[in-house]
């Protein structure tokens, strides 16, 4: 605390950025659990022979918040993979990775790092249909690259380490970045696997369509079933309320350590003005008693024991108040009896 019971800068810089931490997690936290409370409430709907006579019977022909569990199937063509034979997929990712030794001036010390220096994206229509054969129903899959969770899986991965020469090895040492290879990487969504899909269902003239909702939910098209995606949803929700008390705890406790000292330093205030009231009035009683002789030796004796000359200048705050024996007497750490400032160093007064 500073001097006059006010919090010091370093309080409310805590304060503040503990406020702030908690108000940035709590939003969080509100926009994960109405995610999960969203999900948790779409309609599932099961792909079968009905779900036409489903959505016809809905307003508009469309169900807002839906979930269907099905099959990929291609509508025509489909995306081989360029590195695993007799693999067919409807969305196929490529991506380029660089890692690297980066040197941190700060921590003195080298830390992994990576970047994606190329990636490609190749779709082609596709539909999600039942499991079982036998079932003439097909939902035609729109904008899946707008997924939250799209179920790609790894096909191909294979990392090349860098060559270098010595002369690369000390050019690099000496630039801070130490180039360790590139990761190449192959995903794709392949023709057969399980997907479930959370979006608008609508129904048209001709076809069914899952695409992306409205009113800001989120779109799922992901490789786990529903109840493994509702799961993880309300997992992270329990996280970040986690996180939110902890911090919000953390915030609560700091302004009451900062109320209190306040408390403590003004009720210190307090008993120290009362202290130098009492003094001065006792003082002032002394003087009317004693004889004109005495009344100067009085009003230069020590504030604590009134029989001594006062012969010490404390410092910083530059008050005469004490003697020698008192300001020995004075606990640690010593303080002025007048202000309270903390003593850095005593000059001795001498009276001639």
């Amino acid at each position: 605390m500073e001097s006059g019971g006010r919090p010091s800068l370093g309080q409310f810089i805590l304060l503040g950025t503990s406020s702030v931490v908690t108000a940035v997690l709590y939003s969080l936290y509100r926009q994960k659990a109405q995610v999960a409370q969203e999900l948790k409430g779409a309609k599932r709907i099961h792909l079968g022979e009905d779900l036409k006579s489903i959505l016809s019977e809905a307003p508009g022909k469309c169900v807002p918040y839906a979930v269907i569990e099905g099959a990929v199937r291609s509508v025509k063509e489909t995306l081989n993979s360029q590195f695993v034979e007799n693999c067919k997929g409807v969305i196929q990712r490529l991506t380029l990775q660089e890692h690297k030794m980066v040197w941190n001036r700060t921590t003195r010390l080298w830390n992994d790092c990576s970047k994606i220096i190329h990636q490609r994206t190749n779709v082609v229509p596709f539909d999600l249909v039942p499991h079982e054969d036998g079932t003439d129903v097909a939902v035609r899959v729109l904008k899946p690259l707008d997924s939250l969770d799209l179920g790609l899986e790894t096909v191909y991965e294979k990392f090349h380490p860098s060559v270098q020469s010595f002369t690369d090895v000390i050019g690099h040492y000496i630039s801070g970045e130490q180039p360790k290879g590139v990761q190449e990487t192959e995903e794709m969504l392949k023709v057969g696997a399980a997907l479930t899909g959370v979006g608008e269902l609508v129904l048209d003239s001709s076809s069914i369509r899952l695409q992306p909702p409205k009113q800001g939910m989120q779109y799922y098209l992901s490789n786990q079933d529903f109840d493994s995606l509702l799961q993880r949803q309300e997992s992270s929700v329990r996280l970040w309320k986690v996180l939110t008390l902890v911090f919000g705890f953390a915030t609560c406790a700091t302004l009451f350590f900062i109320l209190r000292k306040q408390y403590v330093q003004r009720r210190e205030r307090l008993r120290l003005q009362q202290m130098e009231e009492a003094f001065r009035e006792h003082e002032a009683q002394l003087l009317s008693r004693a004889n004109p002789e005495d009344r100067e030796s009085l009003k230069n004796a020590c504030v604590m024991c009134l029989s001594n000359f006062r012969s010490c200048v404390f410092l910083e705050c530059g008050h005469v108040c004490s003697c020698a024996e008192c300001y020995h007497a004075l606990p640690e750490p010593r303080r002025c009896p007048i202000c309270r400032q903390a003593i850095t160093r005593v000059i001795p007064l001498y009276n001639s």
